[in-house]
């Protein structure tokens, strides 16, 4: 009598295949979340878009938003040591807007005080908004480079012709690592329309 070979039932196949998108499913979920923290570690080892330090997580410096208001004690001044920031500006496709620096570079000491300003001017003949979104390199000084007060916390609104001078004040902090000699902290614009707004409120915040 010849013996008779099982297959698996139809049901078994299904269930097996059934776990094995799950797990996929799972997987992806997962490399989701990572993402963010992988972009914060490219971003620390290149100094490409560097954040800059939060302050609503004061004591543990680590890559966040951008702070409005600094919530713990200022550092002491490291007169021993002079750390240059360079400050650039540039306006994206899209927004006839011109912004440039009032100050291109600036020597200080780390946990001073400093204020500059941008000027920038709408070219156009209509009232625009726009939205500054800052990028500090190289990346391990943008967690030690704290803005007290930035015009690019909220959406600055241009009638036609009209320029502006918009106000930065910032601290480099005495933690700054030795090595790092040169800060740059670039700002670049983006037109803000109604679909945008959204987006905006959480960057700036």
């Amino acid at each position: 009598m010849p013996l008779s070979v099982s297959s698996p039932t139809l049901g078994q196949t299904n269930r097996r295949l059934l776990k094995k998108l799950l797990a996929l499913v799972v997987l992806a979920f997962a490399f989701g979340f990572a993402l963010v923290p992988l972009y914060d570690a490219f971003c620390l080892v290149t100094g490409l878009n560097g954040k800059t330090g939060n302050a609503a997580q004061a004591g543990n410096f680590g890559f966040g938003g951008i702070n409005k208001s600094v919530t713990a004690p200022p550092s002491s001044i490291d007169m021993n040591r002079v750390v240059t920031v360079e400050f650039t500006g540039t306006v994206m496709p899209g927004l006839p807007w011109e912004l440039l620096p009032m100050t291109s570079k600036l020597d200080l000491h780390p946990g001073e005080l400093h204020l500059v300003k941008y000027r920038v001017h709408n070219r156009s003949d209509k009232t625009i908004v726009g939205q500054a979104i800052p990028s500090v390199s190289p990346g391990l000084a943008a967690q030690h480079f704290e803005k007290i007060d930035c015009f690019c916390f909220a959406q600055q609104t241009l009638a036609p012709g009209e320029t502006k001078e918009l106000p930065l004040t910032f601290i480099v902090k005495p933690e700054i690592d030795n090595d790092i000699h040169t800060i740059t902290l670039a700002y670049a614009f983006f037109h803000v329309d109604g679909e945008k707004s959204a987006v905006k409120n959480q960057v700036s915040r």
